[in-house]
């Protein structure tokens, strides 16, 4: 059964309430009808309403006095007010008070209904707005960014802090661990959840679009410019920012960026005048970016002003506590998100997930729990569910040479472990061009174990550079 709309009439005349009560419920709305404020407040009590249509002179007071009861309750109720007597004074005074309209006789029908329904929409598009924030504020609240581990912790503490502030952030981490999900955080929890929350991503947008996209532009600035565009900063005005990446800003953008932080002003490409901004930046990077200062890559004044308050995202390897919790967090997800009913992860699987390196993180987590849940058959998640794609790309067990299986277990064992960690760090290697300290960072381990086993399985790091 269809749920109807209810709408309270508040009116001492007897002949209006049963006109506007007709009028209403003939066009399918659910009507009731009340001669006193008295009589209305204590049926708000018991039973919301979707919209009051209030007589402003009533036997036991003015109808203002129910509309401001109605805005300090915060009832999720729309007021139309109703004057024989009106003036365009007492209109703006009702409006400023939160009516909705404020209507004086004569009215004909088509004005009562159009009022009646522009008030409803009005009331309905608010509730979605409180619908949509409450979700975005379940979406990125503190629980699901998972982890028990003290680094964690120490995570969830500095975004309690800075969330009430308008304090630049830099979020420093490894590619995967969770950087904007931090960012949507603090944004979702400060007093700017309201207003635009923007991400760019400074290695994504080609360098020779990212001024005009960032700053705008206005009509003639270069060739193509055929009519002025707004930039995105202006676009997140009062909101937050978050630059994805921003070690790899450009050089002349850096300079652009420090005078939006310094004088929170912009200038548009082609234009004479500099336009105010009020933003929030919020900055990730997983590079260093004192070295990249060092080096000269990156602007000394503006590493400091994006560094106000560091937050530190440690790597999914240096938080093993967290596994089992993330995988548990991506399995009950991703088992809703598919319609099937996997309750839990087997041991062998558990103990698998813990031994694992991680080298994309959270991010390679979440996938390769999302895949599992896909193949997966019964109500357990087995280590056979993932054989497909763990050890990277092209490694599955039933692609494993057959002859180990006729070789004494300890000698297959230590067969297919020293291949594995030779592709491994093989591909460390060229991932950090032959940096064997860099290597070892990522890695998680010593600089001096990593030398001890590329010397046992006769890996020269001159090789990858």
């Amino acid at each position: 059964m269809e749920l109807k709309e209810r709408i309270l009439i508040v009116d001492d005349n007897r002949e209006s309430l049963r006109k506007m009560y007709r009028l209403l419920a003939d066009n399918k709305y659910d009507v009731l009808c009340l001669p006193t404020i008295k009589d209305a407040r204590q049926l708000l009590e018991k039973e919301p309403c979707d919209l009051i249509i209030l007589k402003e002179e009533l036997p036991d007071g003015s109808g203002l006095e129910l509309l401001r009861h109605v805005k300090k309750e915060e009832w999720q109720t729309e007021v139309i007010l109703i004057n024989h007597r009106g003036t365009t004074s007492s209109a703006v005074r009702a409006i400023k008070e939160g009516a909705f309209d404020y209507l004086i006789p004569p009215l004909p029908k088509e004005k009562i209904l159009l009022a009646a329904k522009s008030a409803l929409e009005h009331r309905q598009l608010l509730a979605e707005r409180d619908y949509f924030h409450t979700q975005l504020l379940r979406q990125y609240s503190y629980d699901n960014i998972v982890g028990k581990s003290p680094p964690m912790q120490k995570v969830f503490e500095l975004i309690e802090k800075v969330s009430h502030t308008n304090t630049t952030v830099l979020i420093v981490g490894e590619s995967g661990t969770g950087k904007e999900l931090v960012a949507r955080a603090i944004h979702y929890h400060s007093l700017r959840r309201d207003k635009r929350f923007l991400t760019i991503n400074c290695s994504a947008i080609p360098e020779e679009l990212l001024e005009s996209e960032l700053f705008g532009y206005e009509k003639g600035a270069f060739t193509d410019a055929i009519r002025p565009k707004k930039g995105l900063l202006l676009e997140a005005n009062q909101g937050t920012v978050f630059f994805d990446e921003i070690g790899e800003l450009p050089p002349n953008l850096q300079v652009k960026l420090l005078r939006v932080l310094q004088e929170k002003e912009l200038k548009p490409l082609g234009s004479a005048r500099n336009l105010k901004v009020d933003l929030r930046v919020i900055s990730a990077t997983n590079k260093d970016l004192e070295e990249e200062v060092k080096e000269g890559r990156f602007r000394e004044d503006l590493y400091y002003r994006i560094n106000v308050l560091t937050i530190h995202l440690p790597p999914l390897r240096q938080r093993p506590e967290d596994i089992p919790l993330l995988a548990d967090f991506f399995l009950r997800h991703y088992s809703r998100e598919t319609g099937k009913r996997i309750k839990t992860i087997s041991p062998e699987l558990t103990q698998f997930l813990l031994n694992y390196h991680w080298p994309g993180n959270v991010r390679e987590l979440e996938n390769m729990i999302e895949k599992g849940v896909i193949l997966a058959e019964g109500e357990t998640l087995r280590l056979k569910d993932l054989s497909h794609q763990i050890g990277g790309e092209g490694f599955s067990f039933d692609h494993l040479d057959e002859t180990l299986f006729l070789r004494p277990y300890n000698e297959a064992r230590k067969l297919t472990l020293d291949n594995f960690s030779s592709e491994y760090i093989k591909r460390a290697l060229i991932r950090y061009k032959g940096n064997v300290t860099r290597a070892a960072l990522a890695m998680g381990i010593k600089r001096q174990s990593l030398h001890h086993i590329m010397k046992r399985l006769r890996i020269k790091a001159s090789d990858y550079k």
